[in-house]
């Protein structure tokens, strides 16, 4: 999953957002620096991700992708089903999806105490480029995939060049997406209840 999603499923308030957010910029043991309701949340994300990785899904999912970029899908993955939940969003939530990212936003800017270095380097592009919003055209995948890229130490060819296998199964990885949400979303339930978390 990448951002939308995950602060998608911590919708139930804006810091446990800026947790799910955080869990792309802090490692496991820096979660105990910050309190305990954003700590979770960054804890959470990391045991989203390893629920996804390993998910049957998931493997399947990756197949599709040519042998040449299948070490880059998960990548590709994560990025094409914040398209996939954006473009299907009412499907998902009640609140508009512009208005949604628009409340986070302005939160997120509230909160910049919390921020790491590379996330105080990151929101203002994230706010001023729209990320969240772009997800929604396929487009917007591309040009994630494109800035994910860059950061490769090398082959940030081959991530680039995924961009031709999500477009050409597109509906079938769309489809496994809609398969996979609901069982991640009863994940992170499950989750929330072991760790005294409010539920989302």
């Amino acid at each position: 999953m990448n951002y939308l999603a995950h602060i998608f499923l911590a919708r139930h308030s804006h810091d446990a957002m800026l947790g799910a957010l955080l869990g792309d910029f802090v490692k496991m043991n820096g979660a105990a620096d910050y309190p305990n309701h954003i700590a979770q949340e960054i804890i959470l994300h990391r045991k989203i991700d390893t629920y996804t990785d390993q998910h049957p899904l998931i493997q399947q999912a990756k197949e599709l992708f040519s042998p040449l970029r299948r070490r880059y899908a998960g990548i590709a993955l994560d990025i094409f089903y914040d398209h996939v939940l954006a473009k299907h969003w009412h499907y998902y939530a009640d609140v508009n999806l512009d208005q949604f990212i628009k409340d986070f936003y302005r939160a997120l800017q509230m909160r910049q105490s919390f921020f790491t270095e590379h996330l105080t380097y990151a929101v203002p592009r994230m706010v001023q480029q729209d990320w969240l919003g772009s997800y929604a055209d396929f487009d917007g995948v591309a040009l994630a995939i494109e800035r994910v890229s860059t950061r490769l130490s090398r082959n940030g060819h081959l991530l680039r060049e995924a961009v031709l296998d999500l477009e050409q199964n597109y509906v079938e990885l769309s489809e496994g997406f809609f398969d996979f949400f609901p069982q991640l979303q009863s994940f992170v339930l499950a989750q929330r209840e072991v760790l005294s978390l409010d539920p989302s």
